[in-house]
């Protein structure tokens, strides 16, 4: 994963390397704090807490229509949004800086992004999983072609492909448990937590790709253009990490 490569640099290292983009030149020179939506939001309240970021009361409630928040920082607004439109608000310059998780960096690998840090929070990991029923000592490997059905093309086509395999794409949203027993694939590359969602469908794990968490994520073109601002947060959220 590409934002990987840069993760040991300090908080204030200048970055010289990958393509730049426009910096989201925002009309009142906010910075903005892209938050993913669902189980991550939860757990980056207490995170955020740490960090000394305290947004508006109603930005951690699920059921609130409002997208864009203030915090007690004059200079930073947070907005919260899809868990897989982080990446993309933050590497387009729509965000500054955001939340995001592993999951989503490995499928979208934009050069844009900088991850300075492993935020220890969401962790989960991406699987393969196949029917309940099946051999579990399955030879994948000699298949030259498998049917998949994820919401990961790019990360299972990259997986199956180390192996010699072909993945043919059934590419969903979600309900992926489902398309094994409809007949729409044979096996299907999924987020799992506990893996009780799977279990309870008839599935179970056969190999898993990537353990997960969630990192900080900056776009490389706002660290140069205000990097002392950016800075200053990244190091107060690796102090909220050390704390934890």
């Amino acid at each position: 994963m590409k934002a990987d490569r840069t993760t040991d640099l300090p908080a204030n290292a200048p970055v010289t390397t990958g393509a730049p983009t426009h910096a989201g030149h925002h009309p009142d020179d906010m910075l903005v704090l892209a938050l993913p939506k669902g189980r991550i939001l939860k757990s980056a309240g207490p995170l955020l807490k740490k960090a000394g970021i305290i947004p508006s009361p109603d930005c951690l409630d699920e059921s609130s229509r409002r997208l864009r928040f203030s915090t007690n920082d004059p200079k930073l607004d947070v907005v919260r949004v899809r868990s897989f439109d982080v990446a993309t608000f933050v590497a387009q310059g729509g965000a500054h800086l955001g939340i995001c998780g592993a999951d989503v960096m490995m499928e979208f690998d934009y050069p844009e992004l900088y991850a300075p840090l492993d935020l220890g929070i969401g962790g989960c990991r991406v699987s393969v999983a196949s029917p309940a029923a099946d051999d579990p000592d399955e030879d994948w490997t000699r298949y030259s072609e498998v049917r998949v059905a994820t919401k990961y093309p790019s990360l299972t086509r990259r997986h199956f492909a180390a192996r010699g395999v072909n993945a043919d794409i059934v590419h969903l949203h979600g309900a992926m448990e489902l398309a094994p027993m409809l007949g729409l694939s044979r096996v299907i590359v999924d987020l799992v937590d506990t893996g009780s969602t799977l279990r309870a469908n008839g599935l179970r794990e056969v190999e898993t790709i990537a353990h997960i968490t969630s990192r900080l994520v900056v776009n490389r073109t706002v660290l140069k253009t205000r990097p002392q601002e950016i800075a200053g947060l990244i190091a107060r959220f690796r102090d909220a990490v050390t704390a934890a």
